[in-house]
């Protein structure tokens, strides 16, 4: 790997080209803004240097700032660690400094990379190249000065718009929004560059300063306009975070009082957004998000992934055609099988429909959904499969049937073949009990639907092999999902954190509160809807056949609600029928069914735990507490049980599989904000009352007790998840 450094060649036509080594994409690390500064000097101050061309090594500009400094900085609290770069570097000594600079830009340009662009006075470009300033998605915003300078070249509308959404745009839509000066062949990106910082020098192109530009904002009226149409789409898409308001007001600093006051506002606010809740949790998850991949025992014992190339999916309905269609969509050959010819047909047409609806949002070209359909084939038994590599069986959840299906393949299927279930809470042991190939049955647990949830939840048994599971995880990478490896057990990880979240509505509901109160509280919160709106999408057979497996599994501390039977009886299956707890009509948002409440009475009156028959007195916070607080405590379960590698597995598996609020960090992560010592005092006092339900684990009240964090390794458990 080569050394992190910048350096500078000065050619014989008096230009200086700066290059940025830092692989894999030239971050800007803080060494490498010193040394940038270093080398801007150097060439100023040289009588042999006309201008200058920054570059990146390797056909990359740079991907951003380093954000592993973020981590240190919330590690500490102290911002000062932050070097100054807009004012000090991109300011003073780029755009204001004597000799004119031209970016060469191949690759990406993202973030601080981008920022560094800006302040140069041209930007040259190879063909496809990315350009963005995603920084929002990280709970800060442009510390560099691209709140300022991105709307002066490209106008304020499409500004605001690129750094709301965090997308980037290619080098060939930056040409046309202004942003880009001309796009070149890689092959010439560095000799048209240099030439062009030359006809500045020479004046032969105009020497722009972009944070002096003010022809592309529009008269004051129209950016005030423009930035009040913004802040009403933040409030209403973007919930609980601050960091898309605040890089409104800071653009619009700039636009009142000049380019410079904005920068200077701009360095102020990242920091206050840079120690934000916010950034913390987001930065948690992003580099929670890339640990996953390290497995002790699987990852670093010097194995390699074998090829898989042909897949046999065994089940068509919603999941088994969403996980064909995952597959087929990364050019893997895959096998439908179906028991007979009408159930095929329906879920040929279904993985159709779903190439179909990435077509029509405009996520999939049309040849490419076209050879997507190709790599799959129907089959109505077993013959296709004496070369799979993998079989993922994704039938009902009815366990006689998945051991008879099991049973079956390790017959037909060849020895190396990876035998898969996607069952979502059964014990894996018990699926392929009457077999001999234990070591090459493995979980993989999709979520619905799956050609699009990014979660693959990678169960593995005492004897799974560790090639099967770096196999797996290969596959989940190239169908484009983050695989979580995660230890047996009934629910595995996910599904059994988060068992107790619609237990906990339902006691609430039992206890008197407002079945769209709750559902209203914890959509504020952050998930996309409450538990209840949530059971009607999934529909109530699956929250029967999943609370039975989990009353079996965990009888000691689950409730069996009166409600899901009685919506049934009435005629109820949620959005199936379009009739559960709101009213599902085409074209329209569900809207409260107030014809529920008296099924709601009626199960109050079975359940029976009202204290003294009255509706128990709740404030909102406690509604969130009650139904997440015992997740918490079910997290601490299973962290103590080793189920996962880390702690931090289980903040990715809430936010990807579960739709926890990924500002939050994960659950684990927001348990450690909200602190163990509330949480555990809470629930004791809630056992007391409601029964145990709400019973501290053991992990929680000694974590509690002894003031340390959830998320803090655990040295006593034995991890199922690294066997």
């Amino acid at each position: 790997m080569a050394a992190l450094k910048v350096t500078m060649e000065v050619g014989i036509d008096g230009v200086a080209v700066i290059t940025i080594f830092n692989p894999p994409v030239n971050a800007l690390a803080i060494p490498i803004i010193a040394g940038l500064k270093e080398k801007w000097t150097e060439a100023t101050m040289r009588n042999d240097v006309k201008a200058i061309v920054l570059t990146g090594n390797g056909g990359r500009f740079s991907g951003g700032f380093d954000i592993n400094v973020f981590q240190k900085v919330h590690a500490t609290g102290d911002t000062s660690q932050m070097p100054d770069v807009s004012v000090n570097l991109v300011v003073n000594t780029m755009e204001d400094g004597k000799k004119p600079a031209v970016a060469a830009i191949e690759g990406l340009a993202l973030g601080g990379g981008l920022e560094l662009a800006l302040g140069c006075h041209a930007r040259i470009a190879a063909p496809r190249a990315q350009l963005g300033l995603p920084e929002l998605s990280l709970g800060v915003m442009p510390g560099f000065g691209g709140t300022q300078r991105l709307p002066r070249l490209i106008g304020l509308s499409k500004a605001v718009e690129l750094m709301m959404t965090s997308k980037p745009i290619m080098s060939e839509e930056g040409k046309m929004l202004g942003l880009i000066d001309a796009i070149v062949p890689s092959a010439e990106l560095l000799k048209v560059s240099r030439q062009w910082a030359l006809d500045i020098a020479e004046r032969r192109k105009p020497w722009m300063r972009s944070l002096h530009k003010t022809d592309k904002i529009g008269s004051l009226s129209e950016a005030h306009e423009i930035l009040k149409v913004a802040r009403e789409q933040v409030k209403q898409t973007v919930k609980n975070m601050p960091q898309h308001l605040a890089c409104i007001e800071v653009i619009e600093e700039g636009i009142i009082h000049g380019g410079y006051n904005g920068v200077l506002k701009e360095a102020k606010v990242f920091k206050d957004l840079l120690m934000s809740d916010t950034s913390k949790g987001l930065v948690h998850i992003f580099f929670s998000q890339r640990a996953t991949s390290k497995v002790p025992n699987v990852t670093d014992i010097g194995l390699k992934p074998r090829t898989v190339k042909k897949v046999a999916v065994i089940g068509g309905g919603l999941m088994g055609s969403g996980i064909a269609t995952a597959l087929a969509l990364s050019n893997t050959i895959v096998i439908l099988k179906e028991i007979n010819s009408e159930f095929l047909q329906k879920g040929m047409k279904a993985i159709e429909a779903n190439v179909s609806g990435l077509v029509a949002r405009k996520n999939l070209p049309q040849d490419k959904a076209d050879k997507a359909l190709s790599m799959v084939k129907g089959a109505l038994d077993y013959s296709d499969f004496k070369d799979v590599d993998m079989v993922i069986e994704a039938v009902i959840e009815n366990v006689p049937l998945k051991q008879k299906i099991f049973s079956e393949i390790e017959k037909v299927c060849p020895p190396h073949c990876i035998l898969a279930t996607n069952t979502s809470t059964i014990d894996l042991n018990i699926i392929g009990e009457n077999t001999t190939s234990k070591d090459r049955i493995i979980g993989a647990h999709f979520f619905s639907p799956a050609h699009i949830m990014p979660l693959l939840e990678i169960v593995r048994t005492e004897k799974t092999s560790a090639q099967a599971i770096l196999d797996l995880m290969a596959v989940g990478k190239a169908i484009k999902k983050v695989p979580v490896v995660v230890g047996n057990c009934t629910g595995f990880a996910v599904n059994r954190t988060f068992f107790p979240y619609s237990q906990g509505a339902h006691i609430l509901v039992n206890l008197g509160v407002d079945v769209f109160r709750i559902d209203t509280q914890i959509a504020s919160f952050g998930l996309p809807m409450g538990p209840f709106q949530l059971q009607d999408l999934t529909g109530y057979g699956v929250a029967v056949a999943v609370g039975k497996e989990f009353r079996s599994a965990f009888s000691d501390r689950t409730f069996k609600s009166p409600l899901i039977d009685l919506l049934i009886k009435s005629g109820r299956n949620g959005k199936n029928n379009g009739k559960g707890y709101y009213i599902y009509e085409k074209g329209s948002k569900p809207r409260p069914d107030f014809t529920v409440l008296p099924i709601i009475e009626e199960s109050r009156r079975l359940a029976n735990i009202m204290p003294g028959g009255k509706p128990i007195s709740i404030t909102d916070q406690e509604i969130v507490e009650m139904i997440l607080f015992p997740v918490v405590n079910e997290a601490c379960r299973v962290l103590d049980e080793g189920i996962v590698v880390r702690a931090s597995d289980l903040d990715v598996t809430s936010v990807l599989g579960m739709s926890f609020p990924s500002y939050r960090g994960g659950i684990v992560f927001w348990a450690d904000t909200v602190g163990a010592g509330h949480i555990y005092r809470s629930l004791k006092k809630w056992s007391e009352l409601y029964g145990n339900f709400f019973k501290p684990s053991r992990f929680l009240e000694e974590r509690a007790t002894k003031g340390i964090p959830l998320s803090a390794p655990s040295t006593s458990s034995v991890s199922r998840s690294r066997m």
